[in-house]
C-alpha cells in the first residue's frame, strides 16, 4: 500500500506526455505518430509543422500549465481553510481579475494589455482580501475565507453590471473568458515558470501542510510558526490562481476536483500529493481543451464548459462516496 502512491505518480508523469501527443494530433488536420516524428526531426510537411508549432503546441503547453496552476492552488487552499471544497477562486481572487479584464474589453484592449488588466486585478483583490481578513484582529482561516467570499460576491454584482452595459460586439468575448478560454492562449512560458516556482515553493513547506491539517495546536508543539505558514500558502496559491486567470480566464472544478480525486485513491502526503496534482491537472486540462476543439468543429467550446461537465458528475461521486464512509 506505501508504494501506491509512487506508482500512480509514475503512472500520471507517463500519462502526461501521452495526453500532451493526443491534444497535438487531433483536429481539423489529423497528425499521426510518423507524421509527429517527421516535424520533431525537421523532416516533416510544412503545414504540418506550421500545425504543431504555432497553434496546437502553445496551446496544449498552455492548458498544461494553466491546469498544473488551478490544482496546485486547490491544493494549498484546501489545506489553508481546512475545508474540502475550497478551490482556487473561493478568495475572490479571479472576481478582481474578471472585473478588470471585462472593462480592458469593453475599452478594445489586447494582447499584453489585456494580460496585465487581468494581473492587475487579481493582484488587487488579493492584496484586499489580505488586508481585510487581517485587520485589527487575529487572522484566521474562517475569517479569511467569509471576507473572501464576500469580495467574490461584490466581483460578482460588478461583473453581472459589466455584462449588461457592454456592447454587443465585446459580450461574445466577454463572456467566453469568463467560461475560459484558451483560444487565444498563445504565452505559456510566464505560466511555466509560475509554476515551477509554486510548485519548488510548496514542496518546501509540504512537510509543515501535513502538521497543520492535524490542527494548529498540534503544528505549535511541533515547532511550527502557523501565523508564517498561513501567509506562505495564502500568497503562493494567490498567485498560482492569478497566473492561470491571466492565461485562459476562470475555469472551474480543476482546482476543486483534483486534490479529492487523488486523495480518493490514497495520496494524502504533500510531499507526493502536490507534484502529481500538478500532473493530473494539466492533463486533465490538455484533454478537455482537446475536447472543446473538435466536438462542435469547426466550433471551439470554451472550455471551462467541458470542465464544468466532467467536472459536476465527479464531484457527486465523490459526495457519494464520502456520506457512505464518513
Amino acid at each position: 500500500m506505501a508504494r501506491r502512491p509512487f506508482i500512480i505518480l509514475l503512472a500520471l508523469i507517463l500519462f502526461a506526455p501521452g495526453a500532451l501527443f493526443f491534444a497535438l494530433s487531433v483536429g481539423s488536420v489529423a497528425i499521426n505518430a510518423e507524421d509527429f516524428i517527421a516535424v520533431v526531426l525537421g523532416q516533416g510537411d510544412a503545414l504540418h509543422s506550421q500545425i504543431i508549432t504555432q497553434l496546437r503546441l502553445p496551446r496544449a503547453l498552455a492548458a498544461f500549465t494553466c491546469g498544473g496552476l488551478l490544482a496546485l492552488a486547490g491544493v494549498l487552499m484546501q489545506a489553508l481553510l481546512r475545508n474540502p471544497l475550497a478551490d482556487p477562486y473561493i478568495l475572490g481572487i479571479s472576481g478582481g481579475a474578471a472585473v478588470a479584464t471585462l472593462i480592458a474589453i469593453m475599452l478594445g484592449l489586447g494582447g499584453l494589455l489585456l494580460t496585465g488588466s487581468a494581473v492587475l486585478g487579481a493582484l488587487l483583490s488579493m492584496t484586499l482580501v489580505f488586508s481585510l481578513a487581517h485587520g485589527q484582529g487575529s487572522w484566521t482561516p474562517t475569517r479569511l475565507l467569509l471576507t473572501g467570499v464576500v469580495v467574490a460576491s461584490g466581483w460578482g454584482a460588478i461583473i453581472s453590471f459589466l455584462l449588461a452595459i457592454a456592447p454587443q460586439k465585446n459580450l461574445h468575448s466577454m463572456l467566453f473568458w469568463l467560461m475560459g478560454d484558451l483560444s487565444y492562449a498563445k504565452t505559456y512560458w510566464p505560466g511555466i515558470i509560475s509554476l515551477g516556482v509554486g510548485l519548488l515553493g510548496s514542496l518546501m513547506i509540504s512537510r509543515n501542510l501535513n502538521v497543520l491539517l492535524q490542527g494548529d495546536l498540534q503544528a505549535h508543539a511541533l515547532g511550527v510558526n502557523v501565523t508564517r505558514l498561513r501567509l506562505s500558502i495564502y500568497f503562493i496559491a494567490s498567485l498560482l490562481t492569478a497566473t492561470a486567470v491571466t492565461i485562459a480566464g476562470s475555469i472551474g472544478f480543476i482546482g476543486l476536483i483534483i486534490p479529492h480525486l487523488l486523495r480518493l485513491l490514497g495520496i494524502n502526503d504533500h510531499r507526493l500529493l502536490l507534484p502529481c496534482a500538478v500532473l493530473l491537472g494539466g492533463t486533465l486540462l490538455v484533454i478537455a481543451d482537446t475536447a472543446a476543439r473538435i466536438i462542435i468543429a469547426p466550433q471551439q467550446l470554451p472550455v471551462g464548459v467541458i470542465t464544468a461537465m466532467m467536472g459536476v458528475p465527479v464531484f457527486l461521486f465523490l459526495m457519494q462516496r464520502s456520506s457512505r464512509h464518513p
